[in-house]
């Protein structure tokens, strides 16, 4: 699989919240929240980008926490609607990404503001 070098990290807008009976509750309560909160705190914002566009473990955790809350949220009674499998399939490609940085075999294509 082919991943854009510029692929960004989902940001969700999800509600750690959300009541869920026993039944519904695959993880534990708090892994949500703190997946969430994971993930904001490793999302490069455009203050950071030129700083740590380059460093590959800070990319690869971007992407690999994200690839988290994706599957997490796919329990949420909010989330029934949409197919478990497409949000498998959204983790796999994040996670693959992830591993492209990794592996090196993925490099931030500069910044085209700047023309590069």
């Amino acid at each position: 699989m082919v991943l854009n070098p510029c692929f960004r990290p989902v940001l969700t807008d999800i509600s750690p919240d959300l009541p869920m009976t026993p039944t519904q509750q695959r993880w534990p309560e708090q892994a949500l929240p703190l997946a969430i909160e994971l993930q904001r705190s490793l999302c490069i914002n455009d203050r950071q980008w030129h700083a740590l566009k380059g460093q590959r473990q800070r990319r690869a955790a971007e992407q690999i926490s994200s690839a988290l809350v994706l599957l997490l949220r796919e329990s949420e009674p909010s989330a029934q609607s949409k197919s478990t499998q497409s949000a498998g399939q959204e983790a796999i490609a994040l996670l693959e990404h992830a591993l492209g940085w990794l592996k090196g075999e993925i490099r931030d294509p500069g910044c085209p503001s700047h023309g590069r």
